[in-house]
C-alpha cells in the first residue's frame, strides 16, 4: 500500500503540468490502473443490489453521460454525449420513447418540475438547451461560453450549471434568465448544495480541492482535500449528517468530509474512475459507479465507511441516476465489444 502513495504524485504532476487535455484522454485510467491496481474483484451479483432489468437504447455509440428524471411522467432522461443525443425512455413501458437530436456533446441534464422544463447543458459549444417538459420541443437556449457541465436544483424555482475554466451560472428555473455568476478557481465538476444553508460544496479537480463556496456572497470561503489524491470528480452530500462524500481517480479512493468542520473522518480504496456518487439515505448505502465496469456499494451508517461488495457492469459504465422516490437505481451502460447501450435497473434490497 505504502507503495502506492508514493507513485501518485507522480503520476499527477504530469497530469496537471499537461493541461486539461490530457484529463479527458481515454488512455489515462487504464494506464493509472496498471500502477494503482483495485483491491476488490467486482461480482456478477450480489445482494445489496439485484438486476431487474435491462433497457435497450438503440444505437447509440460512444460516452454516456448524466441522467435525469421526470417522476410524474415516469421518463427518464439520458445525455448520450459521443451520440451527440439525448434518450428519452418510458419506464412503464420499458422502452425508448424518443431521441432528441441537435446537441453538442450533452453531458449535464437536469429536470425541474414545477416550470415542466428539461435543461441540458452541452460541452461542445457551452449552451444550455431549454426543453418543454409536455413535448419536448425546443424552448431556447442559453449560450454560456465553453464547456457547459453539470446541473443541479436550488430548490424549486433556480438552476445552477457548472461550466467554463470556472464558473457556476445560476439561471432562473422557468425563463432561463440569467441571476448570477460564481467564479471559481477551476472547472467544476460535480457540485452539491447545501438545503440547509448558503453553501455549495465544488469539486474542482483541476485545482485539487473541494471548494466551499457561499452562494449568498458568490465567494469562496474555504477548501478542503486529502493528502496524496488527486481528480476529484463526483460527489454526494449527506444533509442529515452533514458528510459530504468525494470520490477520488487518483488514487481510487471514496473519501468522508465533515461539513461543519472540513475535517476528513475517512478515506477507503475503491472502484476506478469513478463519475458518479448516490447516498441512499433510507439504507444508509453509498453507490459509486465507476467506468473500471463496476458499482461499489458501501454503508455509510457509521463514521468509518465499509465496502459490503462491488458489482460488475460493463467497461465505461461510469454514469448513473438513483432515485429515492422508486428506490432504484438506473446505470447508463455504453456499448462495447458489440454488445448494445443499456440502461440496466437495480432495486436495493439490503
Amino acid at each position: 500500500m505504502r507503495g502506492k502513495w508514493l507513485i501518485v504524485p507522480l503520476i499527477a504532476l504530469p497530469l496537471l503540468i499537461g493541461g486539461a487535455w490530457m484529463w479527458d484522454r481515454d488512455w489515462i485510467y487504464p494506464y493509472v490502473a496498471l500502477i494503482l491496481p483495485i483491491d476488490a474483484e467486482p461480482a456478477a451479483a450480489i445482494p445489496e443490489l439485484v438486476l431487474e432489468e435491462k433497457i435497450a437504447l438503440g444505437d447509440v455509440k460512444g460516452r454516456i453521460d448524466h441522467l435525469a428524471i421526470d417522476l410524474k411522467r415516469g421518463r427518464l432522461f439520458i445525455a448520450e454525449l459521443a451520440n451527440n443525443t439525448v434518450g428519452v425512455v418510458d419506464l412503464k413501458n420499458h422502452r425508448v420513447e424518443t431521441r432528441l437530436t441537435g446537441f453538442a456533446e450533452p453531458q449535464g441534464i437536469a429536470y425541474v418540475p414545477g416550470p415542466d422544463t428539461l435543461f441540458i447543458a452541452n460541452a461542445g459549444d457551452g449552451t444550455v438547451s431549454l426543453r418543454n417538459g409536455h413535448d419536448l420541443s425546443q424552448i431556447k437556449e442559453i449560450a454560456l461560453g465553453d464547456d457547459a457541465d453539470n446541473i443541479r436544483l436550488d430548490g424549486q424555482d433556480r438552476v445552477i450549471v457548472g461550466h467554463g475554466s470556472g464558473a457556476l451560472v445560476v439561471l432562473d428555473g422557468a425563463s432561463g434568465e440569467k441571476l448570477e455568476n460564481i467564479s471559481l478557481a477551476a472547472h467544476p465538476e460535480s457540485f452539491q448544495i447545501d438545503p440547509r444553508g448558503s453553501r455549495i460544496f465544488v469539486n474542482e479537480p483541476k485545482a485539487l480541492k473541494i471548494a466551499v463556496v457561499d452562494r449568498r456572497s458568490g465567494n469562496e470561503i474555504d477548501s478542503w482535500g486529502t493528502a496524496a489524491a488527486a481528480a476529484n470528480f463526483p460527489m454526494a452530500f449527506d444533509s442529515a449528517e452533514q458528510r459530504l462524500f468525494v470520490a477520488y481517480r487518483l488514487p481510487a479512493l471514496i473519501t468522508a468530509f465533515d461539513t461543519q468542520t472540513g475535517k476528513l473522518i475517512d478515506r477507503r480504496t475503491t472502484c476506478g474512475d469513478a463519475d458518479d456518487v448516490f447516498h441512499n439515505k433510507s439504507r444508509s448505502r453509498l453507490y459509486v459507479i465507476c467506468g473500471d465496469g463496476s458499482v461499489a456499494v458501501l454503508d455509510v451508517s457509521k463514521p468509518e465507511l465499509r465496502e459490503l461488495s462491488r458489482l460488475r457492469t460493463r467497461q465505461g459504465a461510469r454514469t448513473g441516476l438513483y432515485v429515492p422516490d422508486l428506490d432504484r437505481l438506473f446505470v447508463a451502460v455504453p456499448m462495447r465489444d458489440e454488445q448494445p447501450a443499456q440502461v440496466w435497473v437495480y432495486k436495493p434490497s439490503s
